[in-house]
């Protein structure tokens, strides 16, 4: 009987993600087409991401990608939905096919490009600038750069000026100040590679 129950329950979520998929996605990309943003095909929103241009600057989403910012959608724990911004009208965001993000938090002052097959794993933020850019002690805006197939874990922190190299893994909860190299196993604050990837 549990496991009959169980098993309605699970086909009633299923269901209810599936409709909330569908109301997210067309909702947001028409919101997309009027801002000038680019949406890929086959791109899905699972819950109402929050995707915000500055006039003149661009965004670019490949195809096939997948934003969760449900708290139901990824049985790991979003803690909000997902924020993608670009904050100056010159700035530059693209994102590659068949990358996927839960909650993750976007904020592009300068360049940041994400490649393809990047997993952003629940509650990453990947940003260009140190923010409030009028106090002096902040430095300028610098261009981040995810290549292809890196996988970023839970709570991962990606700031200015990084390189994370091809089929690099960053451990959850590290902070990623400086470049990291390809085929790699990086982790900590501040992260540093801990072994290297074999083919």
């Amino acid at each position: 009987m549990v496991d009959i129950i169980s098993k309605i329950r699970y086909k009633f979520m299923v269901l209810k993600q599936s409709f909330f998929c569908f109301f997210s996605t067309n909702y947001i990309r028409f919101f997309c087409c009027i801002s000038g943003i680019h949406v890929g095909e086959k791109t899905r929103f699972f819950g109402l991401a929050k995707i915000l241009r500055r006039a003149y600057s661009e965004i670019f989403i490949g195809d096939n990608c997948t934003f969760r910012s449900g708290t139901t959608s990824n049985l790991i724990g979003i803690n909000h939905k997902c924020i993608i911004v670009t904050h100056t009208k010159d700035s530059v965001l693209k994102i590659g096919n068949n990358t996927g993000f839960s909650g993750t938090t976007i904020g592009c002052f300068k360049e940041i490009v994400i490649g393809k097959n990047v997993k952003c794993g629940a509650n990453t933020l990947i940003t260009d600038s140190d923010w409030h850019l009028n106090d002096p002690r902040v430095g300028e805006p610098l261009p981040i750069y995810i290549k292809d197939n890196v996988w970023l874990g839970y709570g991962v922190i990606v700031l200015k000026g990084v390189t994370i190299g091809e089929n690099s893994i960053i451990g959850a909860a590290s902070v990623v100040t400086k470049s990291i190299p390809a085929n790699v196993i990086a982790g900590g604050n501040p992260c540093v590679v801990i072994k290297t990837l074999i083919d």
